[in-house]
């Protein structure tokens, strides 16, 4: 499967914009989408154009983005399931990538909301059964990729049931400086990626930073 698209479902939010600005800076195509197209092209429009990478990226609909070869999903956890229903069937047969985690935020802390399926990755997966989903960037803050003036060095953990999915997946966003996907297992392990976010969250509350994961012993 050659992947020369990427579409970002919910893409004029902090985390799909960060995805659009950091994989349309490593030259990939990128499709912004949205319920409001003209949210979308606002995207686009607002980069600076000495930026060499604007090329890369487009507006439109939700619909448009889903028309991608691969599809990223990044509209909130609790607004997954009437975003996905009307793409179901366009989104068949690809790859589709969530990266929304099922969080609340008490007076003091954040805490993951445990749902029935487990994770929102395996929500996803029931609601889209002809798709290949892999969940990833759960755990990245969002304020890091929006910074495309800084430098990454990140780690992302990727967990998914197709092997080949999981690979092409973590080809094209391993095309970003500074990014290393690292496979997680199953999809059945998403969910306590899921979970652990809320626990960096709470750090960054706590010492005012920007936490991320760097993992120690693989060397690829």
């Amino acid at each position: 499967m050659s992947i020369t698209r990427v579409g970002v479902v919910g893409g004029t939010g902090p985390a799909g914009k960060g995805l659009v600005f950091r994989l349309a800076s490593a030259e990939v195509q990128v499709v912004v989408g949205s319920r409001d197209p003209q949210r979308a092209l606002a995207v686009c429009q607002k980069v600076d154009s000495g930026r060499s990478w604007k090329r890369f990226m487009n507006g439109g609909t939700n619909e448009d983005a889903a028309e991608c070869d691969l599809v990223v999903l990044a509209t909130p956890w609790d607004a997954l399931v009437p975003t996905i229903k009307p793409l179901k069937d366009i989104l068949a047969g690809k790859i589709v990538v969530t990266i929304a985690n099922a969080l609340v935020k008490t007076d003091q802390e954040f805490q993951p909301v445990l749902l029935a399926e487990g994770s929102v990755a395996a929500l996803v997966s029931s609601l889209l059964p002809a798709s290949a989903i892999v969940s990833a960037f759960q755990h990245i803050p969002a304020g890091e990729l929006l910074d495309i003036d800084h430098d990454l060095k990140l780690d992302v953990l990727m967990c998914g049931d197709d092997v080949p999915s999981k690979l092409l997946t973590a080809e094209i966003f391993g095309r970003i400086d500074g990014v290393r996907l690292l496979d997680g297992g199953s999809l059945a392990m998403s969910g306590a990626i899921e979970a652990m976010t809320a626990v960096l969250l709470n750090l960054n509350l706590k010492y005012k930073t920007r936490t991320s994961i760097r993992i120690s012993g693989i060397e690829a």
